[in-house]
Order: structure tokens, then C-alpha cells, then sequence
């Protein structure tokens, strides 16, 4: 590709709404343009990065022996209503109607459709298993849309679907899906790491995120440096502290801790480790009845240490607490007798639920509220104070140097981007919405499911994330919306410039080499900075004082300085190079 025939749009500065680096330098790098809140278009630039990105998702998809089509972005509601997610989905899901009041949604993913195709199609056994995938088009209106392509509301998603005969057959097909998932990734040039991770909505109870490893990512990835432990935070286990809790040796006294509501402001009072409090946290759960009234609600109350957090995903696993909610101030007052930030779990109004994280269970003397304003009790013990607690569970974060659980070490803890999730779905949907075979007895059986996505366009602002420097964007090869730039200089006073960028463009052409040719005519200053700013990855500048000691200079994104190459060698040192 030319230049002069191409589309190159940069600018010199970001628009005010661009917060992260990704959303700056591909807004200026002209590779997106905003055209409403979290919808942008594809610009040419962008475009190739993007087809790039599928280019490599559907070579291994359909090595993986996945077969693609392309389900429609507007569905019918009444497939959503099956599956229960047309009211469980929430304002992200786009509902819309015809000119004929139905009901459609515009595709968040594609699960029901798939589901139905299958329930049509698959009749025996023998046609299984098979995987479906599609490149497409989807939409989630995000009440926030942001960062870009990191978070917009209209995307584009690989998204794949697994039908099998019985389980260990699908965990079959998800462990071919994951060891293609491990492939895509290395192709991209990306650092990364595939996390366990929880399932979330979607349902399933075998599920592992891939994270593009960036200081700037949202989630926090939990790994052991010691071996190949890796979760995401939401997944990750608290192990039980080791050996038995040390004796009580202290009294319990009621201590004034006058206008001192955290466990950090108590511990710097008291002048103790913020390790020896321990912090109360509220929730309810309510009882509805056929119409949805409440008619009960249980107030719950969780003891966490002072400097750990709870995991609301974990919380939302324990038994009877998978609809928990905060806490309203007046529940509170009525169990406690006071408001927060005194609160604790002895001297109680009303009974309340008790669950203890694992840490506190084997703590001894140990501060905490004491359910009147301005004052803590401190030297707390189990079996003494209060009955030893019935219910210990997982409740926290992890944090780092925690014991990693498969015992090989301890944990770190590094900020990743999600561009990746492979689910075993079980029979969710296939139960869901009757979709079912005949096994070899001829007995019909729901059919076992997993599903496998990928943000195609979250990819690109992902590795940008990753890769990039105060000059602008830095392209791993594979990635690269141009692999190699030809930068004549002075090419319009230089016949000898002109012939032989000419002559190199022609050569990489014909052998296979994705290149530009910046034939604008601009300055040399301001031609780097694109390309800089562009972020293609090897950069060849020929120019006439080169050229008369037969020199061309070569300079690869992330060198500092341009190195001398023979122009009888450059074709095949670039070969090399992008071979390498």
C-alpha cells in the first residue's frame, strides 16, 4: 500500500473525553473516530489492526475444528424469554420493537440463537460433537460507556458455542478450546496469562479468563511466581492460616475510640496492628413471595479482618446468600442498636447470621465494635466472649505474599485486561430451552454445552495498553496495521531515492510483506512522528546521504536510534527479522 492511496488521519492531540492511553493514541493514530457515546467507527487504520486480530482467531478456530456462521445481531425476545434472561439481563440488554410491537433485543452474544439452531439441527448422537463460532457484530448498553474500545457499548466478539453428548465430552471440547485460546494468544505477541475465573452470569462451573497483562488493566490477576497457579481476584482461595490459635491474654474491656469509625482509625488510636481488628460488614436477604412481595428478610453479619476486603463473589456463593444485599441503616439499628462504624457481634438486639472469615476464626484479642457510638471492645476471644463461630468460610480478597493454594509458594498480584473467557456451560441453556439428542439407546438427553469468547476490537486496546511509549503506539508484529514503512526522504529532489524505495516496496510486495510506502511527500520530523505515532513496528528511512555509501537505515519501534543497513542486505535482514 501506497500512502497517497491509503487514509492517514493523525493528530497532535487526544480529545478531552480520552482518559486511558489506548483511547488517546488510537484516537490521534486516526485508527477510531467517536461517533456517539461508546460507538465508534473503524477507521482505515484501525480496520487492518481489527482484520488482523480475526485474521489469526479464525485460522485457529477452524484448526481447533470449530465451524463458523454468522447469526443475526437483532433476535427475537421470545428466544431471550426461554432462557429466563430477557428480565434477568438488565438495562444492558437492548430491547427494542418492530413496526409490529414484537419484541427483538439487539445481541449482547448469542446463546438462545445458537441453542435454537442446535435444538433443530442436532438430532443424534452421531452428529456430535460440534462447535459453531461467529466474528460479529454485538451491543451492551453500558450505562458508562468508556475508555474507548475498552469499554464501549457496540463491539465485535468472537464468540463460540459447544455441543456434546455428556460431560467429560465437553470438558473435552473445552480443553481443545482453552489449547486454542493458549495458540491465538502466542500469535498475537502478547503478554498474558490464562486465570481460573468464575463464571459470572453466564452461568457454568469450569471457567478460565485470559488477561493482557497492563499496569492500566481493571482486574487484578492473583499468580504464584513458583509455578503455574493463576486465578483472577474473584476466583482466587484465602487459604486458612496455618497452626492453631494462640490463648487468650487479655481482658475484654469496653474502650472509648470517640469519633474513631474504621478499623485503621481504631488500630492508629489504639496504637495497634491494623491486623487485630476486625471489621463488620451487614447484609440481607429477602424471602419474596409468588408476586414478588417481601415477606421476610435475614440479616446477616460477616467478620472480616481490619485490612482485608470482602470478595462479593465468594459471598454470593455461601449458602443462603446468593441474592445478598447491603444492609439498609434502619435493619441495622434495629439488629445493632446503633449505626455503623460501631458495630460488632456481641450485645445484639436481634439475632442475627453469623459467618467468620477463615482469619478471624483463629484470631485471639481482637478489637472490634462494641454497638455503642464512640466505643470499640478490645481483647475479644472466641469460646470465651462469644460461642466459637458455626460457620467459617472463604470471604476475602487475597493479597499478596498469601499462601498460594496449590502450596508451591506464595502470591503475587498484577493488573491485566480481559480480552478472553472460555465457559463449560453444562446443560443451562440446552435444559433451558429443550434442546436435546438421541444417544446411542435412543433415549433423548440434553444436550452439554460450553461457550468461548473473544473481544475482537477490546484486543487491539488491550495490547496498546501494553505496548506503547511516550512516541505512541508499539505494534507487535502480528498485530501491526502495516508490518514494515518505507520512509523516503527527500524522494521528490531524489531520483535515486525515489528508484530505489521503489524498488524495496516492490521486492517486500512480492515477498508477502504487509508494507507502506510514504510517498506524501512530508517532511522527515513530521513522517517519523506518524509512523511513530501509528506504531508500525520496522521502519526503513533511505535517503540520499545513506544511499551514496549503498546504506539505507533501519530502525525497529522500541530502538533509540536508526542502524546502518547495506541496501544489497535490507530485504533480507527485514525477512529475517519478521521471520524471527
Amino acid at each position: 500500500m501506497k500512502a497517497s492511496q491509503f487514509f492517514i488521519s493523525t493528530l497532535k492531540e487526544a480529545p478531552a473525553d480520552a482518559e486511558v492511553v489506548s483511547h488517546k493514541l488510537m484516537t490521534r493514530a486516526g485508527m477510531i473516530k467517536k461517533l456517539g457515546a461508546g460507538i465508534y467507527t473503524l477507521m482505515p487504520m484501525g480496520l487492518r489492526v481489527v482484520q488482523k486480530v480475526e485474521q489469526i482467531v479464525r485460522e485457529e478456530m477452524n484448526r481447533a475444528g470449530a465451524v463458523e456462521l454468522s447469526m443475526p445481531v437483532v433476535q427475537p425476545a421470545e428466544l431471550w424469554q426461554e432462557t429466563g434472561r430477557f428480565e434477568k439481563m438488565g438495562p444492558e440488554l437492548l430491547r427494542i420493537k418492530d413496526r409490529h410491537a414484537n419484541d427483538f433485543v439487539i445481541q449482547p452474544t448469542s446463546e438462545e440463537v445458537i441453542t435454537d439452531i442446535a435444538r433443530q439441527e442436532i438430532r443424534s448422537y452421531k452428529q456430535l460433537p460440534k462447535n459453531f463460532y461467529q466474528i460479529q457484530t454485538k451491543f451492551r448498553d453500558e450505562r458508562r460507556p468508556r475508555f474507548g474500545l475498552m469499554r464501549g457499548r457496540e463491539f465485535i466478539m468472537k464468540d463460540a458455542y459447544s455441543f456434546d453428548r455428556d460431560q467429560a465430552s465437553a470438558k473435552a471440547s473445552y480443553q481443545v478450546m482453552a489449547q486454542a485460546y493458549r495458540r491465538i494468544f502466542d500469535r498475537f505477541g502478547l503478554t498474558y496469562r490464562a486465570v481460573a475465573a468464575d463464571s459470572g452470569a453466564i452461568g457454568g462451573d469450569l471457567s478460565e479468563e485470559f488477561q493482557v497483562i497492563a499496569a492500566t488493566g481493571e482486574d487484578a490477576i492473583v499468580y504464584c511466581p513458583g509455578s503455574d497457579y493463576a486465578a483472577n481476584m474473584e476466583k482466587a482461595e484465602a487459604l486458612a492460616p496455618a497452626g492453631p490459635r494462640a490463648d487468650a491474654a487479655q481482658a475484654m474491656a469496653k474502650t472509648p475510640t470517640p469519633g474513631k469509625s474504621t478499623c485503621a482509625d481504631v488500630a492508629e488510636l489504639l496504637g495497634l496492628p491494623l491486623q487485630q481488628t476486625v471489621k463488620s460488614l451487614v447484609l440481607s436477604t429477602d424471602t419474596l413471595n409468588d408476586k414478588g412481595e417481601v415477606v421476610k428478610t435475614q440479616v446477616w453479619l460477616l467478620l472480616l479482618r481490619g485490612d482485608h476486603d470482602m470478595n462479593e463473589v465468594k459471598v454470593g456463593k455461601l449458602p443462603g446468600l446468593n441474592a445478598f444485599r447491603f444492609a439498609t441503616v434502619p435493619e441495622i439499628e434495629d439488629h445493632f442498636g446503633c449505626k455503623p462504624g460501631y458495630l460488632g457481634p456481641l450485645n445484639l438486639l436481634k439475632p442475627v447470621k453469623l459467618v467468620v472469615d477463615r482469619d478471624v476464626a483463629v484470631m485471639s484479642d481482637w478489637v472490634c465494635g462494641a454497638n455503642a457510638p464512640d466505643f470499640h471492645l478490645t481483647g475479644v476471644n472466641w469460646g470465651r466472649d462469644l460461642p466459637e463461630p458455626e460457620t467459617v468460610a472463604d470471604l476475602r480478597n487475597v493479597v499478596a505474599g498469601d499462601a498460594s493454594p496449590d502450596g508451591q509458594g506464595v502470591l503475587a498480584i498484577e493488573r491485566g485486561i480481559e480480552v478472553g473467557h472460555v465457559f463449560y456451560l453444562g446443560t443451562k441453556y440446552s435444559e433451558a430451552m429443550k434442546a436435546t439428542f438421541l444417544d446411542q439407546n435412543g433415549k433423548p438427553q440434553f444436550l452439554e454445552m460450553g461457550c468461548y469468547g473473544i473481544g475482537i476490537t477490546r484486543l487491539p486496546a488491550a495490547a496498546i495498553e501494553q505496548n506503547h511509549d511516550e512516541r505512541g503506539i508499539i505494534w507487535p508484529d502480528a498485530l501491526a496495521p502495516f508490518t514494515v514503512v518505507i520512509c523516503p526522504i527527500n524522494a521528490e529532489r531524489s531520483p535515486e531515492v525515489k528508484a530505489t524505495s521503489e524498488k524495496l516496496y516492490a521486492e517486500l510486495l512480492a515477498a508477502g510483506v504487509d508494507v507502506m510506502l510514504d510517498d506524501r511527500g512530508e517532511r522527515p520530523g513530521a513522517m517519523f512522528a506518524d509512523w511513530e505515532l501509528i506504531g508500525v513496528p520496522h521502519r526503513v528511512n533511505i535517503g540520499d546521504r545513506a544511499l551514496k555509501e549503498g546504506n539505507v537505515e533501519y530502525q525497529h519501534r522500541r530502538d533509540a536510534t536508526a542502524s546502518v543497513v547495506p541496501v544489497a542486505d535490507i530485504v533480507s535482514k527485514l525477512l529475517a527479522k519478521l521471520q524471527a
